[in-house]
């Protein structure tokens, strides 16, 4: 009698667990939606809506959006091209094995030969992927813990506003020219300001 209930017991627990994975994501949703429902009232989302214009303006700049490709390969310089030399995301976001990006991008800027640096240099993951993504798109995107590496809204907070790689879009030192490459259109100040007031204020997404 065991031996026949067994794989039956095993379908169960098969056909559960999809359905938990399934879920997960689309719980992401459902507590994204609930959160921008619930928490705001009329103040709170004109407050809000001002502090997400003025993320938004940093979050797709050139400055972020280059190491957020929807694809393989990462972009750079003011015109976003594709890196040179053939660079590739690779299995973990840090290149493949012969072209690991802290091989050449160090902890900070080399002055000398233009080259880009901050601690954890690599790509975001793909399914952080801003390439091609709208305001709202990328928005929804990083409050949704199902792509955003789990990061709840005070994690998220946290890493829009102090995470190294994140802050050196105000410290980009020169190209290989020795022009300054350009830096986000708000000063470094204000943007933190703003992503904390946006997440305060009910982290309101305007439907555009």
């Amino acid at each position: 009698m065991k031996k026949t209930l067994l794989p039956i017991l095993l379908i169960m627990v098969l056909i559960g667990s999809v359905s938990i994975g399934f879920g997960y994501s689309e719980k992401g949703e459902e507590e994204l939606s609930e959160t921008l429902a619930v928490t705001l009232t009329p103040g709170d989302q004109d407050t809000s809506l001002a502090a997400f214009n003025t993320m938004m303006k940093v979050l797709t700049h050139k400055r972020c959006v280059n190491c957020h490709p929807a694809g393989d390969r990462p972009h750079q310089g003011e015109d976003s091209h594709v890196h040179n030399f053939g660079v590739r995301r690779g299995p973990d976001n840090h290149g493949v094995a012969a072209l690991q990006c802290e091989t050449c991008h160090q902890h900070e800027n080399n002055p000398y030969s233009g080259v880009p640096g901050a601690p954890e240099w690599s790509l975001a993951p793909l399914s952080m992927a801003w390439e091609g993504l709208n305001r709202v798109e990328i928005a929804k995107s990083i409050l949704n813990p199902a792509i955003n590496g789990g990061r709840n809204l005070e994690e998220t907070v946290k890493h829009l506003t102090e995470h190294e790689l994140v802050l050196w879009a105000w410290e980009p030192g020169v190209d290989a020219n020795g022009t300054p490459r350009e830096k986000p259109p708000v000063p470094k100040e204000e943007y933190i300001a703003a992503v904390k007031k946006w997440a305060a204020t009910g982290a309101y997404i305007p439907a555009e």
